[in-house]
């Protein structure tokens, strides 16, 4: 009997998982029973950190300490920092990946894999990877390195370590709610990823070097990037109606539209409109979020699409002065509390996911053994 055919393992369950969890219907994603749109009207990236983690929101005490604990870890360890330095010839993904392997090398915690151990390691990741995609921005640029502000928050301190200057209060919301809004997403490429390595019992690190790797693809990671490049291969308002509907006759991919999972638009999405909408200066800059907002319309008129969490990201990242080719380690740089939340939930109820797949080769044939 021929196995029963998945697209893309759609709807097929590989885990239970108690972290976050997604309504495809009314559109309503939920970190741990906590709605996303609450959360990112009222919480920190630190404090979504901290959820995600232990399961619970935490009280003033631990919050504070825990936001001591990530500004004291900021700092790249020696080696780390030189593989940084090593990289400013490749891209920031590519350097991404080799550096979680490093600050693998000499972590205190590497070989084990228990829920205490591992979290102290995704603490570590979650603030040390943000100095690594500044530290190498700034590099490529020709520029020294600037050292974290302990006072400032993770994802305001990116900002901050990328320019040398502090971001205003309006600028780091921006950034520290786009982090809440991307740091976990059930289980997309590069979580499904992370926990195919942990369900090895591969270490957490290992894990998350994976999901990088799955994270760094157009399809998935790289969306908003190709989002941007759609806008400017554009140029303006007026060709979005005829590029977006001759795309779609052509029935090339529109990338920020669509979702494998909500039926109608991704809840992140509107959040992150608002913040473009607010950010966007005037003049020929105020184009990307009118681009959008038309690219938008007129998908959904003419294929019913709704946007997803891509679609006004980048925009969002140019109004914050970020280049577009880091918008995909930003994705990392906030992703990695999900994922770390993932490869320990499979750690603590470990079985090797393997799943099957349809055989559509040859029958049985013989092999062509020659003439004696």
């Amino acid at each position: 009997m021929a196995a029963k055919k998945s697209v893309e393992l759609s709807g097929v369950v590989v885990a239970q998982s108690a972290i976050s969890s997604i309504d495809p219907e009314e559109g309503v994603l939920m970190y741990r029973g906590y709605d996303i749109t609450e959360l990112a009207e009222h919480s920190s990236y630190e404090e979504v950190c901290w959820l995600l983690l232990h399961g619970e929101l935490p009280g003033p005490g631990p919050l504070a300490a825990f936001e001591t604990e990530l500004a004291n870890q900021r700092r790249l360890p020696s080696e780390a920092a030189a593989a940084v330095d090593q990289a400013a010839g490749v891209t920031s993904m590519e350097m991404l990946r080799t550096v979680v392997s490093v600050l693998g090398y000499g972590d205190p915690d590497k070989d084990s894999n228990g829920h205490a151990e591992n979290l102290r390691k995704a603490g570590r990741l979650i603030a040390q990877i943000p100095t690594a995609i500044a530290r190498h921005e700034r590099r490529r640029r020709g520029l020294e390195p600037v050292e974290p502000l302990p006072e400032l928050g993770l994802a305001a301190n990116l900002l901050y370590m990328l320019r040398g200057e502090e971001p205003s209060d309006e600028e780091a919301r921006a950034i520290d709610v786009a982090f809440i809004l991307h740091a976990e997403h059930e289980m997309n490429a590069s979580t499904f990823t992370a926990r195919c390595v942990a369900g090895t019992a591969a270490d957490l690190h290992s894990a998350i070097v994976a999901a990088i790797c799955a994270l760094k693809g157009p399809l998935h990671g790289g969306a908003n990037e190709a989002v941007m490049a759609m806008l400017e291969r554009f140029g303006s308002i007026d060709r979005v109606e005829p590029e977006v509907k001759g795309m779609l006759e052509r029935r090339e991919k529109v990338f920020g539209l669509g979702h494998p999972l909500y039926r109608t638009t991704d809840p992140r999405a509107p959040i992150l409109k608002g913040l473009a909408q607010e950010l966007a200066p005037e003049g020929d800059e105020h184009k990307w979020v009118d681009m959008l907002e038309r690219v938008e319309e007129v998908a959904h008129a003419e294929k019913g699409l709704w946007p997803n969490v891509d679609l006004y990201s980048g925009a969002l990242y140019r109004y914050l002065g970020i280049s577009t080719d880091l918008f995909t380690p930003l994705f990392a740089a906030s992703r990695v509390v999900g994922w770390a939340a993932h490869v320990d939930e499979q750690h603590r109820d470990n079985k090797i996911i393997r799943p099957s797949a349809h055989y559509i080769g040859p029958d049985r044939r013989p092999f062509p053994v020659p003439a004696r």
